[in-house]
């Protein structure tokens, strides 16, 4: 796949993920969901730390570091991109992965802490709150994971 092509893919994205955000910080109250399905709220919520609000509870310096860590993340990700153009598959899947560590880069950077408002739950189990750069890394994670198991000619 070629270069521009990955990268709009990561910019498209980007775009979705910072305009839902925007929307869901425009119109939601925090701490106060909006019930969609018997299983799904919209609820908007603040992670100053990473996946399942891990490192939320540190007192600062895990917004540099997460910073630090998706940045260097994207720069290898570039590079991939251009090296592995012909596997598209590959280059989905790190283009999704892309987009997605570039949309809560933004949110940690200029915010302090990524803006959450997808919530799964059964009965009184909530999933933790997610977003769209979420389920990009993670749907682009699945894909790379897919990706490994097809037989590659040499």
């Amino acid at each position: 796949m070629k270069l521009y092509y990955s990268l709009t893919i990561a910019f498209v994205v980007l775009v979705l993920d910072l305009a839902t955000k925007y929307w869901v910080e425009s119109r939601l109250l925090y701490g106060q969901p909006i019930p969609v399905t018997s299983f799904f709220n919209l609820s908007l919520a603040y992670n100053p730390g990473a996946a399942f609000s891990f490192l939320s509870d540190a007192s600062g310096w895990q917004r540099w570091l997460l910073s630090g860590i998706a940045l260097i993340t994207s720069i290898v990700i570039i590079f991939l991109l251009h090296k592995y153009a012909a596997s598209k598959l590959f280059c989905l899947a790190l283009s999704l992965v892309l987009g997605g560590a570039l949309g809560n880069l933004w949110d940690r950077i200029t915010l302090g802490h990524v803006i959450d408002f997808l919530d799964f739950y059964i009965g009184n189990y909530h999933w933790p709150a997610f977003n769209i750069a979420d389920s990009a890394i993670f749907v682009g994670a699945v894909l790379l994971i897919y990706d490994s198991f097809q037989s590659k000619n040499p």
